[in-house]
C-alpha cells in the first residue's frame, strides 16, 4: 500500500513540475490555398464553416444550377456555363461579406484604440483594458474580446490569448494593434497613451481617405460588372428559342460559349486588378 502511495505521489509531483514549463506551440502546416479560404471566412465573420465546407457549397450550387439549366434549356453547353457562374456564387458572397466587414471594422478600430487609451489612463492593465472591450467596446467586436477574456482567465498567458485574438479577428489593423500592445508589455514604457493617440489619428485619416477613393471607384466596378453580365443575360433570353438552343448544342456553338466565357473572366479579372486599391496584408502573423 505504501509503495502505491509513493508512486502516486511521485507521479503527481512530476505532473506539477512539468506543468510549470511552457511547451513550444506546434503549428500545423496548412496549404497556402486552404489558408487563403480560412482567412477569407474569418474576415467575413463566418466561423462555423470550414474551407472544405465552402468548397463543398460551391460544388453543390454548381451541380444544382447545371441540372436546372439543362432541364430549362435542354442545352448542356449553356447549362455548364451558368453552372460555372453558380459554383462561384458562394465564394463571391463570402468575399463580398469579407469586404463589407473589413470596411466596417476600418471605421471601428479608432474607437477601439480610444477605449484602450482611456482604460490605460484610468489605471487598468493591458489585459484588463482588452477584457473591458468585451463589454464597452464596439458591438461588432465584443464577442472577440469576450473570447479573449475567457482565454486569458483560463490560461493566464497574455501572449497566447493575444495570438488567439489575432486569429479570431483576422484583420491587418488588429495585427498591428496587438503587436504594439505585446511589445509595450514586454519592454515597458510610459508613452503608451501617446502611442495609442497617434495610432488612432492615423487610422481615422486612413479610413477617411480610403472611403473617398472607394466612392470614386465604385462606378467603374459597377460598369464592369454590368458589361460582363449583359451578354449572359442576352444568352439566357436566347435560350428560350429552340433554334438558338440547337445552334449552341453544336460543336461550333460550344466553342463560341467557351471563348465568351474565357474572355468574360479574363477581362473582368484584369479590370479588377487595374482598378483595385492596395489591400493591407497580414504581415505580422
Amino acid at each position: 500500500m505504501s509503495t502505491a502511495l509513493g508512486v502516486a505521489l511521485g507521479a503527481g509531483l512530476f505532473l506539477v513540475w512539468e506543468s510549470c514549463w511552457e511547451r513550444p506551440a506546434v503549428r500545423r502546416r496548412v496549404p497556402a490555398r486552404r489558408r487563403l479560404f480560412e482567412d477569407l471566412l474569418l474576415r467575413a465573420g463566418v466561423e462555423r464553416v470550414s474551407a472544405n465546407g465552402l468548397l463543398a457549397s460551391c460544388g453543390a450550387v454548381g451541380v444544382v444550377v447545371l441540372l436546372i439549366g439543362f432541364v430549362l434549356t435542354g442545352s448542356a453547353p449553356i447549362a455548364l456555363c451558368f453552372a460555372l457562374f453558380g459554383g462561384f456564387l458562394p465564394f463571391s458572397v463570402v468575399r463580398w461579406r469579407a469586404a463589407r466587414r473589413t470596411a466596417s471594422l476600418r471605421e471601428l478600430w479608432p474607437d477601439v484604440v480610444d477605449h484602450l487609451r482611456s482604460a490605460i489612463r484610468a489605471g487598468l492593465s493591458l489585459p484588463e483594458a482588452l477584457i473591458q472591450l468585451g463589454e464597452k467596446g464596439p458591438v461588432e467586436l465584443r464577442s472577440a474580446f469576450r473570447a479573449f477574456g475567457v482565454d486569458y482567465r483560463a490560461g493566464g498567458r497574455f501572449d497566447d490569448a493575444l495570438n488567439q485574438l489575432k486569429e479570431r479577428l483576422a484583420d491587418p489593423v488588429a495585427d498591428r494593434i496587438v503587436e504594439a500592445l505585446r511589445m509595450t508589455r514586454e519592454v515597458g514604457g510610459s508613452d503608451l497613451g501617446k502611442l495609442l493617440g497617434t495610432l488612432s489619428e492615423f487610422l481615422r485619416d486612413a479610413a477617411r481617405t480610403r472611403s473617398e477613393l472607394e466612392a470614386r471607384q465604385s462606378w467603374t466596378i459597377n460598369a464592369a460588372r454590368l458589361a460582363v453580365a449583359a451578354p449572359w443575360i442576352v444568352l439566357l433570353l436566347l435560350a428560350t428559342r429552340p433554334e438558338a438552343v440547337r445552334a449552341y448544342n453544336s460543336p461550333g456553338g460550344a466553342v463560341v460559349l467557351l471563348g465568351g466565357l474565357l474572355i468574360s473572366v479574363v477581362c473582368y479579372r484584369v479590370m479588377l486588378r487595374i482598378g483595385a486599391l492596395p489591400e493591407d496584408a497580414r504581415v505580422l502573423r
